[in-house]
């Protein structure tokens, strides 16, 4: 039987639950170099870390001066992600632990992710987690994507949950300023250290401020059991 009575989990994807922004990264990097663009770096491409797909083409549109059109980047950043994605996408294995551990429990979990509904199917896939996460929303079904609420509030809704009882996990500045603006607790496990210290992360239920080395399954469900019981008594 649950510890967690009605909370519901909702994860974001990339970052937080597989390693994925090694194979956007070199998207992008090839994406950008063939349109001209041939410095794309790493530190470029943490900027993006936690903005839909879509919004970030559209910004390096702009940003680059880029002649091709927001679909058509799109469409060519997604084709090349998927190829590196089927190849090689690692799980975080405390974060695998973490989603078992709820699944043996019963309970509702969800992904929200900026990337597409494509990428995330296969991701979930390939890595055998969509036997237990089945709800699944992207930023692309909703009209906007993070920091705006509503990729969270809509995996609420196909729950059948209370925002006000779903916890959200997330990596990234945008995805945890989602969260409180959809009336939801985080687990923050920040992708990009410097970012720890951000304003977004510190509203978070729980900080991991070392990222993934820092995360553990069984420290994640004891404190969600901890509100729970908090949650339970007010």
């Amino acid at each position: 039987m649950s510890t967690l009575g009605g909370i519901s989990v909702v994860f974001d994807l990339d970052g937080t639950l597989v390693d994925s922004e090694p194979n956007y990264y070199e998207a992008g990097r090839q994406t950008l170099a063939a349109h001209g663009v041939s410095d794309f770096t790493w530190s470029d491409h943490e900027e993006y870390v936690g903005v839909s797909t879509q919004e970030t083409v559209a910004r390096w549109k702009e940003r680059y001066g880029l002649g091709a059109s927001v679909e058509g980047l799109l469409a060519e950043k997604n084709r090349r992600y998927l190829e590196l994605a089927r190849a090689a996408t690692r799980v975080y294995p405390q974060m695998r632990a973490f989603v078992e551990l709820l699944a043996g429990e019963g309970v509702p979990m969800a992904v929200a992710s900026g990337s597409s509904p494509r990428a995330i199917e296969t991701i979930l896939a390939r890595t055998g987690l969509d036997a237990h996460l089945r709800t699944v929303v992207s930023a692309d079904e909703v009209a906007r994507g993070k920091p705006a609420p509503d990729v969270f509030l809509e995996a609420a809704r196909r729950l059948g949950a209370d925002p006000a009882d779903c916890v959200v996990v997330e990596d990234a500045v945008p995805g945890a300023a989602a969260a409180h603006a959809a009336g939801m607790r985080c687990i923050a496990v920040p992708y990009v250290a410097a970012q720890a210290d951000a304003p977004e992360f510190a509203a978070a239920g729980l900080l991991l401020r070392g990222g993934q080395e820092e995360f553990t399954a069984r420290a994640a469900h004891e404190w969600l059991s901890r509100t729970a019981r908090t949650s339970r008594s007010a």
